[in-house]
């Protein structure tokens, strides 16, 4: 494997190059001569002796073997395997609003690339840049994206530029990693939303709450809309328990009325500039013993959990939604301070071909959940493209990437299981 892996990094030179001329590169054919059939055993004795182009030579499809399949797989892109089919050229547009979306612009253009590098399929892989999500230069990218033959686009959108979208009404498959359907207002049967459901991973979260419930959020509109559900969840928990199996295995509700006794709520906005946290927390009865529910980045995070630690607030627990699913929690924070948090994680489907080639282009798909769910919509569309099974099981339910809901706990060097003492 570490052979193989090695051969791989010529690719990251030519990571943000993905259409560098109209003349395709060669691709190598592989002919099977042995007049015996070779079994697992076979393939594997194959790989230990190095002989890998008797291994390739027997395995021209979809193994059984997860190992096996998944040195098939890296073979296959390492040398620019071609397959004796006669499908077309496989095409996927990226429209990219890049001074709206930052490094995105960049990473899910790499995420796609690498997804596509690791499939047998010829592809065309070509980004349009667009200056903002105003209709008009929406408009205008649409047409030349149809006009070049495009029919599948994945777009790293805000809200308002998929709704600005949802009102072009397109007929042109288009794909929203960044953006869940309950966001916008869209009934097209040609737009898919990918996002996951922050709502629900703070319902489950909720389960795990006691009041009082402290909500530190930031002062972004997400920071706030998520205060505003938090509370009211939290005053009156629907009693929906579909979002994941661990809601459904693990969770009991008293009744509704009796839920709602009690129930007290304190939310803190903190801007940019707080990094004192000593009015909020020094010697506060009224945060005595709560929940702390933390809608920041990363950073303002692990700020945030430490002085919990310093004002010896003596937190019940502490909740966070995928913002802080992050391995920079683990070194920039003690353990004492986040001994007690639990994180909600929808990222729970892994690959390691391709979390290998995604890491030589620069690429996270492990962690970074936009370039997770932006690999799920390149795996949907590739599906209905060439008909094969997709990677990836998520559920699509009206048009919406439904993801599961696993509850972690920062543990000293990982994050693990959260189970209830």
């Amino acid at each position: 494997m570490k052979k193989l892996l090695l051969l791989l990094l010529p690719l990251s030179i030519f990571a943000q190059s993905f259409m560098l001329s109209n003349i395709p590169l060669p691709k190598t054919y592989i002919q099977n001569l042995d007049p015996y059939e070779c079994d697992e055993d076979c393939m594997q004795d194959y790989l230990d002796n190095d002989m890998i182009f008797s291994f390739l030579s027997h395995a021209d499809k979809k193994l059984e073997n997860k190992e096996l399949d998944e040195m098939r797989v890296l073979s296959t892109s390492i040398f620019n395997l071609g397959s004796y089919t006669n499908s077309g050229q496989l095409k996927i547009a990226l429209l990219l609003p890049y001074k709206k979306i930052g490094k995105y612009a960049s990473s899910t253009t790499n995420t796609a690339f690498a997804y596509l590098i690791t499939r047998s399929h010829p592809f065309m892989l070509k980004s349009y840049k667009i200056e903002s999500e105003s209709t008009e230069d929406i408009q205008t990218a649409l047409e030349q994206i149809q006009t070049d033959g495009f029919e599948y686009i994945i777009a790293p959108f805000t809200r308002e530029g998929a709704q600005n979208i949802v009102s072009l009404d397109p007929m042109l498959n288009v794909y929203f990693p960044t953006i869940n359907k309950k966001d916008v207002n869209s009934t097209s049967p040609y737009l898919t939303f990918g996002a996951i459901d922050r709502d629900a991973q703070s319902n489950l979260l909720l389960k795990e709450a006691v009041s009082p419930l402290i909500i530190f959020s930031d002062k972004s509109r997400t920071g706030k809309y998520l205060a505003r559900h938090q509370a009211a969840e939290f005053k009156n928990p629907t009693l929906d328990t579909s979002s994941s199996e661990y809601s459904q295995e693990m969770s009991v509700y008293p009744t509704k009325s009796k839920y709602k006794q009690n129930k007290k709520v304190i939310k803190y906005f903190l801007s940019r500039r707080v990094t004192n946290l000593e009015p909020y927390l020094k010697e506060n009865d009224k945060i005595i013993d709560g929940s702390f529910f933390i809608n920041t980045p990363i950073i303002k995070t692990g700020m945030v959990v430490s002085q919990l630690t310093l004002y010896d607030v003596n937190a019940t627990n502490v909740l966070s939604t995928q913002i802080n699913y992050d391995p920079l929690l683990l070194s920039m924070t003690q353990y004492i301070d986040r001994k007690d948090m639990i994180v909600a994680n929808s990222i729970t489907q892994q690959n390691n071909v391709l979390i290998e080639t995604n890491s030589l282009l620069g690429n996270d798909i492990v962690y970074d959940w936009i370039n997770y769910t932006t690999t799920i919509g390149v795996d949907y569309f590739y599906s209905i493209l060439t008909g094969e099974d997709r990677e990836y099981q998520t559920q699509i339910q009206e048009n919406q990437m439904v993801y599961k809901i696993e509850l972690l706990r920062p543990s000293y060097s990982k994050f693990v299981k959260f189970t209830r003492n």
